[in-house]
This record gives C-alpha cells, sequence and structure tokens, in this order.
C-alpha cells in the first residue's frame, strides 16, 4: 500500500526455542524472535506473517466510535429486533476510564459505554459485552429476563467464560 512504510525489524534468534515464533513493538521497531535453526527463507516468511499479526492487532486496537455503533445495530437486528426503538442506544463509545467493568449503560438516556480494555479481545467477545450492554437498554436489572435476552448470543457462555479467565489472571474481578 502506497505511504505504508514497513518498520525497523530486529530478528533475534535463540537456541532454546525450537518451534514458537513472536513478536512485539520495542519503540519504532519490532522484534521478532525466532529459533535458532531456522533458514533465511524460513526468518524471512516469519517476519511478514508476524509484522502481518501486529497490523492486524493494531488495527483491532483502532476500532472506532462508529464502528462500535455499527456492531450495535448488527446485534440489534440480529438479537433483539422485537423490541424496535427501546434496544436503540444513542451513543456507543470506548472510554478509557473504566477499569472495574467491560462495559456500562445508563437506559436513562440510552448510553452505552465499553472499557477500551477490551478492543483487542476476539470480536465475539467484545459482541458480547455490547449485547449485555444492549440488553440493559430493556431490562436494566440482572434478573431472569435480562438473563434470557443475554442468552440469545449463541457464545455468550464461552464469552464469559473467557471474560473470568481475563479477570482472574489481571487481579481483582470485574463486574458485569
Amino acid at each position: 500500500m502506497a505511504g505504508a512504510r514497513k518498520p525497523v525489524v530486529e530478528v533475534r534468534r535463540s537456541q532454546r526455542r525450537r518451534r514458537t515464533v513472536s513478536a512485539y513493538r520495542d519503540g519504532e521497531r519490532v522484534v521478532v524472535l525466532i529459533p535458532d535453526q531456522f533458514s533465511r527463507a524460513e526468518e524471512s516468511e516469519w517476519v511478514d506473517r508476524m509484522l502481518a499479526r501486529l497490523a492486524a492487532r493494531e488495527g483491532r486496537l483502532a476500532r472506532s466510535d462508529e464502528e462500535l455503533f455499527a456492531r450495535a445495530t448488527r446485534l440489534i437486528r440480529l438479537y433483539l429486533v422485537e423490541y424496535g426503538t427501546q434496544a436503540v442506544p444513542t451513543s456507543v463509545r470506548w472510554v478509557s476510564n473504566q477499569n472495574g467493568r467491560w462495559g456500562s449503560c445508563t437506559p436513562a438516556d440510552g448510553t452505552i459505554r465499553i472499557s477500551h480494555r477490551i478492543q483487542d479481545m476476539p470480536d465475539w467477545v467484545i459482541d458480547y459485552v455490547l449485547l449485555h450492554e444492549l440488553a440493559h437498554l430493556i431490562v436494566p436489572s440482572h434478573n431472569a429476563r435480562f438473563w434470557a435476552l443475554v442468552a440469545r448470543y449463541p457464545k455468550s457462555e464461552r464469552a464469559r467464560g473467557y471474560l473470568e479467565g481475563v479477570a482472574a489472571a489481571s487481579g481483582p474481578p470485574l463486574s458485569d
């Protein structure tokens, strides 16, 4: 793509590393860790592959509020269509000041806020958190009717488990 500049890449070979390859950004350069026995051709292939993975991850991190609102609209059509405008939020946005929960909803004004901490999580996890908050526009509490709405999402249990795992690994539990 025109204008896109390939970053400076530092390849570090390891005699202890056998099969795994990893990469991370260190300032302006990308460090790629590979097994020592890789050929130059394998090194080149893996550098390209890892640069693509980092770009994809960073693209997910750059998700916009507009994309989040479009995702909410799609989820309403799929799972909450019979609720009409009641299920449609007035705004949906990413926020960076929400570290104690994955998302929040204010039914009175129809606003939904989603923690920036989930921006790089899989799409199906973001969809779950977003549907959870959309369901609060219909049922403000966490009662049986609310959970029945959330359960319409086929990956809801899987996503809850994923989020519980992330919370357990990162310290104090986050609330719904």
